[in-house]
């Protein structure tokens, strides 16, 4: 495919998956905020009518009076909204762009020889694989749990979530692996809302309409599957976009980076959750699970931080490679995604002052942290990297 045409397509699914995301996610947070702030209404009609919860609110200059009933009103209204469309299309626009990158490139972005030998037919199943089994795994513990201690349902769902990581990390490139993992889980989320959450919601409007008892269970369930879909949304969005970033998906032990980072998101979730209750109530918000999360990710970039580049200084040692040595392997290895066409991160290596002003960045891309060229697709050597290392030490000069 054309490479202009295939920067568009990706522009425009990512575009696409972005707006819908905000619309999920702005959903489920407002709906969480909610079920969290409601207070018993003081006014004996509304109790009568069955209200159990309300709050008022102020917004765009109007005042706002949500109320939630404690089962169902007695007359239904004609037209009810119903929260979906959100949730499916961030599934179809992502797995999209997941297909448009990752599998329809799969040589270029999924499969990174370093990491697992093996070619497109056998990647591409094993990643579609991933979604469906985890999605397998995660219900039967969500089933298994219906009713007994979420706590312990929570714990296995993150054993699995977990060793998830470790095997995808273990098998594709480290980004495909991070973006892999991020989309298992909001696939799940997805899942949650199309075999659970909505259908639960229709069978409980069809039994009040056939005037038979609401069976709680469709409630607890979708209860069940909507909470663990709040706690999901950090770690989601901190694998999707840490795949931007080399220093993250292309550490050794990628997978434990990964973890901690979805370990430190669903912390900090924890807390902004726990918070809307606590201010209901008149007790102290529980920071202290935000703050252990925020320790995480301090602990995490100590972890990870590289060794400083040497500024560059003249050598006195064994003549350094020629500018023109540099340039034949810049050329050959880096232009590929950055030149006047396709400038990858806005970065150009394609003609001589672009490689001198972006020494730096080659080094620590190249050298330093090994993540580029991306999944080596271009095969540099260690020999070429050795090279520009003692061309930047030199003085990284034109000649």
């Amino acid at each position: 495919m054309d490479p202009y045409l295939l920067d568009w397509i990706n522009f425009l699914l990512r575009w696409a998956h972005v707006i819908v995301a905000i619309a999920w996610i702005g959903s489920s947070f407002y709906f969480v905020f909610l079920d969290s702030s409601l207070v018993e209404p003081t006014d004996a009609e509304l109790r009568e009518k069955g209200v159990g919860g309300e709050l008022w609110a102020v917004h765009g200059g109007g005042f706002y009076n949500p109320q939630k009933y404690l089962g169902a009103p007695r007359q239904l209204p004609e037209h009810l909204h119903w929260f979906y469309w959100e949730s499916y299309s961030t599934f179809l626009t992502g797995f999209a762009l997941f297909t448009a990158i990752y599998l329809f490139q799969a040589d270029t972005f999924l499969i990174d020889p370093r990491v697992h030998a093996w070619t497109p037919a056998a990647a591409i199943p094993c990643a579609l694989a991933f979604i469906v089994v985890f999605w397998l795994g995660y219900d039967a513990i969500c089933r298994l749990f219906d009713q007994g201690d979420q706590r312990v349902a929570g714990a296995l769902v993150a054993l699995l979530v977990a060793f998830a990581s470790w095997l995808a990390c273990d098998l594709f490139a480290g980004r495909a692996a991070f973006v892999l993992v991020g989309g298992m889980l909001a696939a799940s989320m997805s899942a949650n809302v199309f075999f659970w959450i909505i259908p639960g919601q229709r069978k409980v409007i069809a039994q009040m309409k056939a005037g038979e008892p609401v069976d709680p269970a469709h409630g607890r369930r979708a209860k069940q599957r909507s909470v663990h879909n709040t706690y999901f949304t950090l770690p989601v969005l901190a694998a999707m976009l840490s795949n931007h970033y080399a220093f993250l998906h292309g550490a050794a032990g990628n997978w434990i980076v990964l973890v901690v980072m979805m370990a430190a998101g669903a912390l900090i979730r924890t807390s902004f959750v726990a918070r809307h209750r606590a201010l209901v109530l008149g007790r102290r918000v529980p920071w202290e699970y935000a703050i252990l999360g925020c320790a995480l990710l301090v602990g995490l970039g100590v972890w990870l931080k590289p060794a400083p580049i040497a500024a560059p200084v003249a050598s006195a040692r064994a003549p350094a490679p020629t500018f023109a040595q540099v340039q034949a392997v810049v050329k050959e290895r880096c232009s590929l995604c950055h030149n006047a066409q396709v400038a990858n991160k806005g970065v150009r290596l394609d003609a001589p002052d672009q490689i001198l002003a972006h020494a730096p960045q080659i080094v620590q891309q190249a050298v330093v942290l090994k993540a580029m060229p991306l999944n080596n697709a271009t095969q540099i050597t260690d020999a070429e990297r050795g090279m520009l290392k003692r061309w930047y030490e030199a003085g990284a000069k034109p000649d």
